[in-house]
């Protein structure tokens, strides 16, 4: 009987703790997410997009039409072709010059025709002269014997005037054709000039020292020049020194000038950033979608070539750094903790608090060098202390949304301030009663098969 009773009152025990822990097997408690103060740079920057562009493009045209027949050599020796290296008057290419060179000596003939009309209007003038000092004489012969005199004949007398005085027009005739001559060999002179000048440019060159970046066109292609010369080449001038063309919204435009620092970053070449500045800002605005932008021209040293043109940049350009400060998450000045979750102490000061407001207690409490104007203006840090938290006030400095400047007492480098909670779910060991019986899960029954 006795053996009966104390193994109903152990089985009572059993049952009765394993009760106890079931209910529990779940709690939850208040955990703080905290982050280091850190040391570094403060950077306030305006991000934007632009592209590589080279500072000075040559865009390398054809004034005449015709086939191509060869490209030149670059500076290597090697046929000119995409990032060929050029010096000044180098050849690049050379259109079929068949028709230019008929031009030309066409243009020679009507030169020496020109010339000869000149010669043979000089030798008309000069028989002219002659036979006007001939009618000359006979004039004066026929003045000093008089019209009247039994000597001549009043006919002879009239037709040695009428001789004398077509002789003198024929002198002017001629030499108004000299005059013509000139005209028609000058004409003749400067269409030779053209000719040749057309000649020459088959022959396409460079004309400033540079580096190819674009060739558009083949071998055999035909270049057809009209009221806009064709574009055969485009050469940078320098590539040691490049250009991003960045286009900047209208909100951020008046915060940029000239002279300003930019870094910029490109996929080409992952985790190094390059170094600019503003060089212009254009005023040519342009509209998207309601949006305007204007482009700013941001000017780079590139000695070794590495940034290609036409490269996409990320560009962020500098308002405003301090260097070597301290900083915390924007988060850690946001959070603010309950009533409970504050030191005993600071919250007997803040039960106590004047009519500042809580804020101004705290402040007075832990940062008494801080003047009212601080209170009023800069910000809390709360410092996790076991399952409590203890303020720190702190002086705010620039902030670039994520993280923000702070300077205050007490406030080093590495120390652990909140940014948050989090709710974490606390569960006894095993979660269940493990002296309770454990009975094999039972399946839905089956129904019986038809008969």
């Amino acid at each position: 009987m006795k053996k009966i009773l104390v193994l109903i009152i152990l089985t009572g025990l059993l049952v009765g703790g394993g009760a106890v822990y079931w209910h529990r097997g779940s709690t939850s408690a208040a955990a703080f997410r905290t982050a280091q103060v850190q040391r570094g740079d403060m950077i306030i920057s305006i991000a934007a997009t632009g592209t590589v562009e080279p500072e000075e493009v040559i865009d390398v045209g054809a004034q005449v039409a015709g086939q191509i027949l060869s490209f030149g050599t670059d500076a290597n020796g090697r046929t000119v072709d995409y990032g060929s290296p050029v010096e000044a008057d180098t050849v690049l290419a050379r259109i079929d010059d068949a028709l230019y060179t008929s031009e030309v000596e066409q243009a020679k003939a009507q030169v020496l025709s020109a010339e000869g009309g000149l010669k043979r209007a000089e030798a008309d003038l000069e028989q002219a002269k002659a036979k006007l000092y001939q009618a000359e004489r006979n004039w004066e012969r026929a003045r000093q014997l008089g019209s009247s005199s039994s000597a001549l004949a009043a006919t002879d007398y009239d037709n040695y005037k009428a001789s004398y005085d077509s002789a003198r027009a024929s002198v002017l005739i001629c030499e108004a054709a000299i005059v013509e001559a000139k005209g028609n060999l000058a004409q003749a002179r400067s269409m030779l000039q053209r000719a040749e000048r057309n000649l020459k440019y088959t022959t396409i060159k460079s004309p400033v020292k540079g580096v190819i970046i674009d060739r558009r066109v083949n071998i055999g292609q035909t270049v057809i020049s009209s009221m806009n010369a064709p574009s055969l080449f485009l050469i940078a001038k320098d590539l040691t020194r490049i250009q991003v063309w960045v286009a900047v919204n209208e909100a951020d435009i008046g915060r940029l000038r000239p002279g300003q620092p930019v870094t910029f970053t490109v996929s080409a070449f992952p985790g190094e950033t390059f170094k600019g500045e503003v060089g212009k800002i254009r005023l040519n605005a342009s509209m998207t979608q309601n949006v305007v932008t204007y482009t700013v021209e941001v000017v780079a040293d590139n000695p070794n070539g590495r940034l290609l043109p036409y490269l996409t940049a990320d560009v962020k350009f500098q308002l405003d750094r301090h260097n070597g400060v301290l900083m915390v998450p924007t988060d850690a000045l946001r959070w603010t903790p309950t009533a409970d979750q504050v030191l005993p102490e600071v919250r007997r000061t803040l039960e106590n608090q004047s009519a500042a407001g809580p804020r101004h207690a705290v402040a007075k409490e832990t940062a008494p060098s801080f003047t009212d104007t601080d209170v009023q203006e800069q910000g809390i840090l709360w410092v996790p202390e076991g399952r409590h938290v203890r303020p720190v006030f702190v002086r705010l400095g620039l902030s670039d949304e994520d993280m923000t400047e702070v300077e205050g007492d007490g406030l080093v480098e590495g120390m652990a301030v909140v940014t948050g909670q989090e709710e974490i779910q606390e569960t006894s060991a095993g979660g269940s009663n493990p002296f309770l019986p454990k009975f094999p899960r039972m399946g839905k029954r089956r129904p019986p098969p038809p008969m």
